[in-house]
């Protein structure tokens, strides 16, 4: 069912956690459908166009990993949001670098899993603002569009939001606690590695044209070459 928020679609095979995460998700307004399994997922996003998936890694079959490097292999960007029993940095950075937006590790409270939902809904969310151009890179607020040279560039939102906030301000330079704040929004839920990891994601995508530059021993700002 698509609720007044839109639809969330679960991916867990614990039916206990499933149904305690799809409550609290009713309660907030959104749709709820539950998959247990990752071929089911991936089927079900392309039938149901979620506004955000809930993705457990540990899945039978195909797991969450699996399942979120074939949609963006698909091209696809529907915000992943990571819920995990593993609380091991590697495997954090290994999500996030392959595009999910957010990582969740068990146990957590439901309250603040949809309070990551909705973050991560608000940076996809199109806000009128100007275009912004730093060197070769172009950036549109408002369609949300990203190019590098004449090549229009696919990032999640996560990755636009980060980029967006860098080049509003260019030649300023922000230390990682800053845009973690500024981005995610809760910066002492997140470690300061979630930052360079999408920094590094930014740079292959947008590949010598970047305009990303790291301050040692700061953080990082948009400056043109």
């Amino acid at each position: 069912m698509r609720g007044v928020q839109g639809l969330v679609l679960v991916v867990e095979d614990e039916r206990a956690i499933a149904d305690l995460v799809s409550l609290y998700l009713r309660r907030d307004g959104f749709g709820v459908h539950v998959e247990a399994d990752g071929r089911a997922a991936l089927a079900a996003v392309r039938r149901l166009k979620p506004v955000a998936v809930l993705l457990d890694v540990g899945l039978p079959g195909l797991d969450g990993v699996e399942v979120c490097r074939a949609l963006r292999a698909a091209g696809d960007w529907t915000p992943v949001l990571f819920v995990t029993a593993r609380d091991d940095e590697v495997d954090r950075v290994l999500g996030l670098e392959l595009g999910a937006d957010d990582y969740v590790t068990k146990p957590f409270s439901p309250r603040e899993l949809v309070a990551r939902v909705r973050t991560v809904l608000r940076r996809g969310t199109p806000q009128v603002s100007p275009v912004h151009v730093v060197g070769e890179v172009k950036l549109d607020g408002d369609r949300r569009r990203v190019w590098a040279g004449d090549a229009e560039v696919a990032l999640t939102s996560t990755e636009f939001d980060l980029l967006a906030h860098l080049m509003r301000h260019p030649g300023r330079v922000f230390a990682r606690e800053q845009l973690l704040s500024a981005v995610w929004g809760y910066a002492a839920a997140a470690g300061t590695r979630t930052v360079d990891v999408h920094v590094a994601q930014l740079r292959a995508k947008l590949g010598e044209r970047s305009p990303i530059r790291t301050v040692r021993g700061v953080g990082y700002s948009a400056e043109a070459s």
